[in-house]
């Protein structure tokens, strides 16, 4: 698999990849695909506690990810994921706004669902995404 870069960024990316045997990017051609980014601090691996703010650093945890893999950052998404913990109204505004954010001149295609529970006790968003980064 030589023709697939994989990327890990300084702190949480380093010690999952360590800890847990995966990459936080992969680049093939000219896409880059995320594993799914909570809302940690990158360094530390603290979760915010409060809905908002895990889903605002999710988005600032994609946007870092996205950059570390050689992309733009979100300008290049097209597909996004997300998997909640509790979904509802507010988690469902929280995405949206960070969408008109983050991609103010386009609309990427968008899963979202809710679930049980994610890869830490403390996560309540998970956020995939694939990016189109041209050559």
């Amino acid at each position: 698999m030589s023709h697939l870069q994989y990327f890990s960024y300084p702190g949480v990316g380093e010690r999952n990849r360590h800890n847990f045997r995966y990459s936080q990017a992969v680049r093939i051609g000219d896409r880059i695909e995320c594993a799914g980014q909570g809302g940690w601090n990158r360094e530390t691996g603290e979760f915010h506690r409060e809905i908002n703010a895990q889903i605002d650093q999710a988005f600032e945890n994609v946007e870092a990810n996205l950059k570390h893999a050689g992309g733009q950052g979100w300008n290049q998404v097209f597909r996004v994921n997300s998997y909640h913990v509790p979904i509802n109204n507010e988690a469902l505004d929280a995405m949206v706004r960070n969408f008109k954010k983050y991609m103010p001149d386009h609309n990427p295609i968008w899963t979202c669902v809710g679930v049980t529970r994610l890869g830490e006790d403390d996560m309540r968003v998970e956020i995939e995404v694939v990016a189109h980064v041209p050559n």
